[in-house]
């Protein structure tokens, strides 16, 4: 029999829509009745690429008996963490305060006033490796509701007050002296063997890698230049070589378990993604490695092909399982490779690292384990013939893979990671000169102007025409940086007006006076905290991300208050940007960038187009690109600008400003001295 759950929006809450749990959304009503029956409220959240949550599920959701003890006992609300992440983000706190880490499923054990008092995360349907069952916790709680209620009223007390207090510290900003010793931090975690940070599981942590590689773009002559650049290239390439990179359709998953990168947990996100190209792309211009931007094309490619919606916006996941096993869709059996390859077998063997034995559960994980060069070496071929037999071996798994059952794809859109795409395509669509990638920056662009727009507020996600909640602070800054990039990288100006429009709705619906930003708008559902989100996460925190949109709107506008907004911003996080580094990546390398330069192009399209490829053909952190005829232009920045002939430069930096140029040489002379 259907739960609460058959009209929801999202496809992880639809995924428990017959389960015999009597699960509520988030909301008044479930509140209202763990009210009236004086239940405790069990709140489970997950997503939908979560292999653990799909386990939990098997193992006790779907399981009658323990059903029926949670709806006789529990009110039980089921959230899906991406389409509320202040919720999330609140009882994942509870869940670190009471037990040091976190994750996914999330179990959390809450008074009907919302309050918890007891949390984990995954519980198991039978006691194993000291873990109790998820029928002892549910008894347990049960017993302590009935019989020893005042104790646990006192110890949700106790955790909400501890979880509530998080009160703005203002400090200095970090001075250039503090952002070198962080790279000091960040290399003492580094892996110098596998590249990465710390030990498995292994993230990607792109947020990390932006602000190393941001270093070394702007202080080629530091010392620490080259260890930040190493720090990056080294991981880029153990990631693409690895098995945590999908070498057949491209795109990289979540994470993985081990350190050498080689078994990853099969989901991929669109964040990730997103993310991950961009930093490829960039980190190709700074460091001239080929396969880096192949890596950045071959994901973009996987966005763009197979998690596009017809709205425009991309798709938010594909799960790590298939046919109710984690990595089917993936992996490779010997005697599978041995009937596919035939006479290539030899050389498929070599290239992906395959064996009898496999690497994952008795298949095999492709990886590339060693360069093609040496690959080639070994199998006594030139290199170019080696390519040639990769791209035959490739086109005969990709056609047996097409076959299989793929993994379900979470096809709600959500915003702040469209935000995060949309840059991702619209910067490959400039420094490539790829009409194909603008084509795709354009639809998600049109989607977070469209369908995610409701009046003006942003929506958190979207799908198939049903709205879901409303966004949240890295959504309306996400989705600034992206439409201020496409700005830039085409000069249609009504993708300007959406950006500032949005900032300046962030700024008034999630801005603190004291500084910073808020997670949830002032007039958002009350909730037992207001969160604030200062820690880089899979993605930039919120105020990393709201930071940047106001360091480029002050930029275009020259407004001293949005800058003064931004400094406060970062100056709001406090100390901890300069102890813990590694949590802070975005806003390091936001404000190492500040104030931004500026280029302003004036004159018609044709005759920018020179000093356009000079303005993205090289990565320079900060700097923001106008474009326009400098007469009918709405952007304040081209004000007062215009070119009599052809067309001229003009850039500013640290409110100096050069001489305007017509030159496309001179510009990348002036560019190159600031």
């Amino acid at each position: 029999m259907p739960n609460h759950l058959n009209d929801a929006s999202s496809p992880y809450l639809l995924q428990h829509a017959d389960n015999p749990v009597d699960w509520w959304e988030w909301g008044s009503d479930a509140f209202a009745e763990a009210v009236e029956r004086d239940v405790p409220i069990l709140l489970s959240v997950g997503y939908s690429a979560c292999h653990w949550c799909h386990v939990m599920a098997h193992e006790s959701f779907e399981d009658e008996a323990t059903a029926r003890f949670l709806n006789d006992h529990f009110v039980s609300i089921k959230v899906d963490r991406e389409e509320r992440p202040d919720v999330d983000r609140i009882y994942m706190d509870a869940v670190t305060a009471t037990t040091g880490h976190g994750g996914w499923p999330m179990t959390v054990f809450l008074t009907p006033d919302a309050k918890p008092f007891y949390a984990g995360t995954y519980f198991p349907d039978e006691r194993r490796q000291g873990m109790p069952s998820f029928m002892d916790v549910l008894e347990a709680i049960d017993d302590a509701w009935h019989h020893r209620r005042d104790g646990l009223i006192n110890q949700s007390d106790e955790i909400t007050r501890r979880i509530s207090d998080r009160s703005t510290v203002s400090s200095a900003a970090p001075s250039p002296g503090e952002i070198e010793l962080a790279v000091d931090a960040i290399a003492a975690t580094f892996d110098p063997r596998d590249g990465g940070f710390g030990r498995a599981p292994k993230f990607p942590q792109p947020s990390t890698l932006e602000f190393l590689l941001r270093f070394g773009a702007l202080h080629p002559d530091s010392d620490r230049a080259s260890t930040a650049l190493a720090m990056v290239e080294t991981t880029l390439d153990h990631m693409a070589r690895g098995g945590i990179y999908d070498h057949l359709e491209g795109g990289f998953a979540r994470y993985s378990v081990d350190d050498r990168w080689l078994v990853p947990h099969f989901e991929k996100m669109l964040y990730d993604n997103a993310l991950l190209a961009r930093l490829y792309l960039r980190a190709w211009q700074v460091l001239g490695q080929p396969w880096m931007l192949e890596k950045a094309r071959e994901t973009l490619d996987y966005l763009a092909r197979d998690m596009i919606d017809p709205s425009g916006g991309i798709h938010s996941a594909e799960d790590a399982d298939a046919e109710g096993r984690e990595g089917s869709f993936a992996v490779w059996s010997w005697d599978e490779l041995v009937e596919i390859l035939g006479d290539d077998l030899e050389t498929g063997a070599a290239l992906y690292g395959a064996t009898p034995d496999g690497n994952f559960e008795g298949s095999n994980i492709l990886h590339l384990p060693a360069p093609a060069a040496e690959i080639a070496d070994r199998l006594g071929i030139p290199e170019s013939d080696l390519a040639d037999q990769k791209r035959r071996i490739d086109d005969l798994l990709r056609e047996r893979r097409s076959v299989r059952t793929r993994p379900d794809r979470d096809d709600k859109v959500v915003t702040a990671w469209n935000g995060l795409a949309l840059r991702a395509f619209s910067e490959a669509g400039a420094i490539l000169g790829s009409d194909r990638y603008l084509s795709v920056a354009d639809g998600i662009a049109t989607f977070l102007t469209g369908p995610a727009l409701k009046g003006d507020r942003l929506l958190r996600s979207w799908r198939q025409g049903t709205d879901g909640p409303n966004g949240f602070c890295d959504d309306y800054a996400a989705a600034a940086i992206g439409l201020f990039s496409l700005y830039q990288a085409t000069g249609d100006e009504r993708w300007y007006r959406h950006a500032e429009q949005i900032t300046r709705a962030m700024i008034d619906r999630f801005g603190d006076d004291a500084g910073g930003f808020f997670a949830t708008a002032a007039d958002a559902e009350p909730l037992i905290a207001r969160p604030r989100n200062v820690h880089d996460n899979p993605t930039p925190s919120d105020n990393a991300l709201a930071a940047e949109a106001l360091s480029i709107l002050a930029a275009f506008t020259g407004s001293t208050e949005i800058y003064g907004r931004f400094e406060r911003t970062v100056e709001s996080v406090g100390p901890s940007l300069s102890t813990h580094p590694w949590a802070h990546g975005q806003l390091l390398g936001v404000w190492m960038a500040s104030p931004a330069s500026e280029i302003a192009l004036v004159g018609d399209a044709d005759a920018r187009s020179p000093f356009f490829d000079v303005a993205w053909g090289r990565f320079r952190p900060g700097t923001v690109i106008a474009a326009g005829d400098g007469i009918t232009s709405e952007v304040p920045l081209l004000e007062g600008r215009s070119s009599s002939a052809g067309a001229r430069a003009f850039v500013c930096r640290g409110f100096v400003c050069d001489l305007p140029t017509q030159s496309p040489g001179e510009l990348a002379d002036q560019l190159d001295s600031a």
